[in-house]
């Protein structure tokens, strides 16, 4: 079941949140910058997991917190082309990877809820009218209430 709602999706009261970025991400902007401040093992943990596996666009990396905060990172855009260089574009045959292998974690994992945001369509500059018709087809059928956050409004929690 799939809801559409408004607010702060770090506020989010379900069991995982996802959000979209690029092999060896400096989570310099977006959600991702918001997650780095609120979350610093994870960035540092997920440029070890980059520099170890390298990676590639479609794949999925969950992290999980001392809190138990579950966190999927959807690698949804192109790898900086230098070290210190921007995140490339998004493209929706690698959303659609993301999105696959989210559901089967998903299930693996035991998820009883979960967050999204418009994922692709900030920094990856995909159209969201292009991308959510994916996230139905592969979230829309989960037996779990999937939240997706349509607006960001900070500090605001939404109606879960």
């Amino acid at each position: 079941m799939i809801k559409e709602v408004e607010g702060d999706i770090l506020l989010s009261k379900a069991d995982a949140i996802a959000h979209g970025v690029s092999p060896m991400d400096h989570f310099d902007s977006g959600l991702a910058l918001s997650i780095r401040q609120d979350y610093p093992s994870l960035y540092k943990d997920f440029r070890h997991y980059c520099q170890t596996f390298s990676p590639k666009t479609g794949e999925v990396w969950l992290w999980q917190g001392t809190d138990k905060k579950k966190i999927f990172n959807l690698l949804t855009q192109e790898p900086p082309l230098t070290p210190n260089g921007h995140p490339g574009r998004a493209n929706l045959s690698a959303v659609r990877h993301c999105l696959k292998n989210l559901a089967q974690s998903i299930k693996t994992e035991n998820i009883s809820s979960m967050a999204i945001p418009k994922i692709a369509t900030g920094v990856g500059a995909l159209e969201w009218v292009d991308v959510k018709p994916i996230i139905e087809e592969f979230l829309g059928n989960l037996d779990i209430p999937v939240f997706v956050y349509s607006k960001y409004v900070k500090g605001q929690a939404a109606p879960e």
